[in-house]
């Protein structure tokens, strides 16, 4: 028996070991997965972009888990992290109504978007764009962005547009539109982006404000007519399209700019290392290459910024729409 021991010590240590190296980095080094909670059903933008960076950043953050924690509106999951311990180990792939619309949309809210969280980096922009029933723009004559403007403004309250539903991303880019541009249509809400999608190409709706990606098929059949995408800058996938700002320079839309944005945080008081080591290993992921092409599926644009920066332009946007949501009455509660 005195013989025997050692090599059974030795036998467990072995096993011991190759059971570590199969484990990978996380339990190699005694680290918990991090847990990327996302807010919305899987299979959409953020859950796309969620689950290809936890692949591209298991070397040098170590294994992470995506959790699709549906509900209210994104708040359900949103709120989970809000809540979490600072330690770096849950994340969430917080968007524009996460961060920004819903702070206006619900009055009782579980979290406060500012305070709650620890910005780490912007991950990606998602341009809409301006489209109309390209039946509807041949019979009125309409060829551009100035063109709807002046017909409108001829026609006040005989056009409408659709959304995915009240305090949507499509409804208040609508209201900016029509405040900016000094003109009215009448919106009418749908229970979700789909149908209203349906209601423009059969001709329900005159326009409306719709995600790239979802609307390029219809615009590149000829269903839908493309006037102008919302964001500050072209979108790659559409460059010859001219951005609101660009074709409404001289309509009151100098200004106008509205996307679709999606990043990650997490709980507020995050170590100021912690943080940088995340926003390290994701902006890193970010630039990759093969995530890049990735995103481009989706007709979205990665956009990291630094911690700092994406606090600022968080801010930004609950300013923004702050009177966008006060001023159209939308409530989801």
């Amino acid at each position: 028996m005195a013989r025997s021991e050692p090599v059974c010590s030795r036998r467990k240590a072995l096993i011991a070991l190759a059971t570590t190296a199969l484990a990978g980095p996380a339990v190699a080094q005694g680290k918990a997965p991090i847990r990327l909670i996302v807010p919305y059903p899987p299979g959409g933008p953020l859950d796309i972009a969620a689950r290809a960076l936890a692949e591209r950043v298991k070397d040098s953050l170590g294994a992470v888990v995506v959790e699709n924690r549906p509900g209210a509106g994104g708040n359900l999951g949103a709120d989970l992290v809000a809540k979490a311990a600072p330690d770096g180990l849950t994340l969430v792939m917080g968007a524009v109504a996460t961060h920004a619309i819903n702070p206006w949309l619900y009055s009782r809210m579980p979290y406060d978007a500012q305070r709650d969280f620890t910005p780490i980096t912007r991950v990606a922009v998602v341009p809409n764009v301006l489209v109309m029933n390209a039946e509807v723009a041949a019979r009125l004559n309409i060829a551009t962005l100035a063109d709807l403007v002046a017909h409108a403004k001829r026609n006040p309250g005989r056009l409408n547009y659709g959304s995915g539903g009240n305090g949507s991303a499509g409804h208040l880019a609508g209201e900016l539109f029509k405040a900016q541009a000094g003109i009215f249509a009448v919106h009418i809400p749908y229970a979700g982006a789909p149908p209203a999608q349906l209601a423009l190409v059969s001709g329900q709706v005159d326009f409306n404000f719709d995600n790239l990606a979802a609307a390029s098929a219809n615009i590149r059949g000829g269903r839908l007519k493309a006037l102008a995408v919302t964001t500050s800058t072209r979108a790659s996938a559409l460059p010859d399209l001219p951005t609101v700002a660009e074709a409404g320079a001289r309509l009151g839309l100098a200004s106008f700019d509205i996307s679709t944005w999606f990043g990650l945080y997490g709980p507020a008081g995050l170590p100021a290392e912690t943080t940088a080591r995340l926003h390290r290993g994701f902006a890193e992921a970010l630039a990759s290459a093969d995530f890049k092409a990735r995103m481009a599926t989706l007709m979205a644009e990665p956009a990291p910024l630094t911690p700092a920066e994406f606090s600022a332009f968080g801010q930004a946007e609950r300013l923004k729409y702050k009177p966008l949501v006060e001023n159209s009455g939308a409530k989801a509660d």
